[in-house]
């Protein structure tokens, strides 16, 4: 039997910090004079007492969590703090209806970035620091989940990093609780360089918070319709670049790199892969755009940009790559799925499963050529086990039945097949701009039908969650214990 007080408890919590949260923008709004400082005020008082309600009902909980309740927690939370965090966008002067409201603060803590508003440019400052907080609160949860959470339950090979996160002869701190306000600490810490860098290449303040705070997110929520294009600037996109890269990589390693291992982030096998990647991909993307007569003059730093951008599934946009010719959409379709490393802001697939994938099929093909030969996998310098590569494996085919599942539910909703594709890869890799005219980077998702957004929500929590942490909790045996 599920014991729901301590699931009750950490979202009571989550609550509370989201109410919390909700303050900033209400504080901003009242000095600038905008009357929406009144609806963030609302909103968090209903959200703290909700908050304080599930908290105090838990009293006399041991505070203990099984496997099972995990599970449950955490798929619980997302969905609550996407409904209180919807409230602003309801009761602001967008008036948005709580299909789009849900839609955008779902994307917005899932750190995808798809949006439904249009006008950024002249949209209420609470709200658009709303929308970057939102993702900047979602990407600290993403690490603190990769690294204490998903391990645990182990989802998707995850549990790979369970040794290096938490086991006795590789600890980093002595606890995890410390694990988790040194994680926080360097996450401010990039943020504010980030804006810093931002402000200093020309950004207003107020744009290079919001933008920094989605940058190491990876989240691309930007405060101007034409994303990063509205800039026009090479210093502001070489910053972007390096701070997607940065919330890109393990942030674990950062620590063990301030802690004196200089050469930990160079020695991790996802991480070379990682930038190896992004170097293929940036010359292939370059040659499409200078095969389309496009960038002729800037064609690397669009190229890397973007990439970089698709790749770490941030979705900002400085150029409509839709036009660079059909090699280069399909090449962005395929970066959709990619990702960053394990244990970062991230999304996709995550390089460190293409690794365990090559692994894979290089050991199968050796058997085929010696039958008698004995082969062992290795990740990262470490034999690879047989439970990690089964587990891996049974991801890719489950990511790729869901883009298909949901794809063909979007065509249901009355999107073209290329349409549904895209949408149904970008919501699930949680990567925001998809490909066409209508949700493509020159567009947004606000034409599609409310059947469509609450499809794309659930895929976005779908893919933000690893699959199996959702998937689970579908299955009745789950609950029959």
């Amino acid at each position: 039997m599920l014991d729901f007080r301590p699931i009750a408890l950490v979202n009571g919590i989550l609550l509370a910090t989201l109410a919390t949260a909700m303050m900033l923008p209400a504080l901003v709004d009242l000095a600038l004079g905008n009357p929406d400082w009144i609806v963030f005020a609302t909103a968090a008082g209903a959200t703290l007492f909700v908050g304080l309600a599930m908290t105090m009902s838990t009293r006399g909980s041991a505070g203990n969590m099984n496997v099972r309740e995990a599970f449950v927690m955490t798929t619980l939370a997302w969905v609550l703090l996407a409904v209180f965090a919807s409230l602003p966008f309801v009761w602001s002067e967008l008036s948005l209806s709580f299909t789009d409201a849900y839609f955008e603060s779902m994307s917005g803590l899932t750190t995808t970035g798809a949006t439904v508003i249009t006008g950024l440019d002249h949209a209420p400052p609470g709200i658009l620091l709303w929308r970057g907080l939102l993702q900047w609160l979602g990407g600290l949860g993403i690490i603190v989940m990769a690294i204490a959470v998903l391990p645990m339950l182990q989802i998707g090979g995850m549990q790979l990093f369970k040794i290096e996160a938490f086991d006795t002869s590789e600890k980093i701190l002595p606890r995890a609780t410390q694990i988790s306000g040194s994680l926080t600490g360097l996450y401010i810490l990039f943020t504010l360089i980030c804006a810093i860098a931002y402000h200093l290449a020309g950004m207003r303040v107020l744009d290079a918070i919001i933008h920094a705070m989605t940058t190491i997110a990876t989240g691309g929520f930007s405060s101007h319709d034409a994303s990063m294009g509205y800039f026009e600037s090479t210093p502001i996109e070489v910053i972007g670049i390096v701070f997607m890269i940065i919330g890109s990589l393990p942030f674990l390693l950062y620590i063990k790199a301030a802690q004196g291992h200089r050469g930990a982030l160079y020695r991790d096998s996802q991480v070379r892969l990682f930038l190896a990647f992004v170097l293929i991909f940036s010359l292939l993307a370059m040659l499409a755009q200078k095969q389309s007569g496009h960038g002729v003059d800037h064609g690397f730093r669009e190229a890397i940009f973007n990439v970089v951008s698709i790749m770490t599934g941030t979705g900002y946009s400085t150029v409509d790559y839709d036009l660079w010719g059909p090699f280069a959409v399909a090449l962005f379709f395929c970066l959709t799925f990619v990702g960053g490393c394990a244990g970062s802001t991230s999304c996709g697939i995550k390089v460190f499963r293409f690794a365990v994938l090559y692994a894979n099929i290089s050991q199968h093909l050796k058997r085929v050529l010696h039958p008698h030969g004995i082969f062992v996998n290795m990740y990262n310098g470490r034999k690879l086990p047989d439970h990690v590569s089964g587990a891996v494996m049974c991801f890719f085919f489950l990511y790729f039945l869901s883009v298909g599942v949901v794809a063909i539910i979007l065509t249901y909703a009355g999107l073209d097949v290329m349409g549904a594709l895209s949408a149904s890869a970008t919501a699930i890799s949680n990567v925001g701009p998809g490909l066409g005219p209508v949700i493509g980077p020159a567009g947004n998702f606000s034409t599609l039908s409310d059947f469509a957004k609450w499809t794309l929500s659930g895929a976005m929590l779908l893919g933000r969650l690893e699959l199996f942490t959702v998937l689970v909790l579908l299955l009745p045996s789950f609950w029959r214990h």
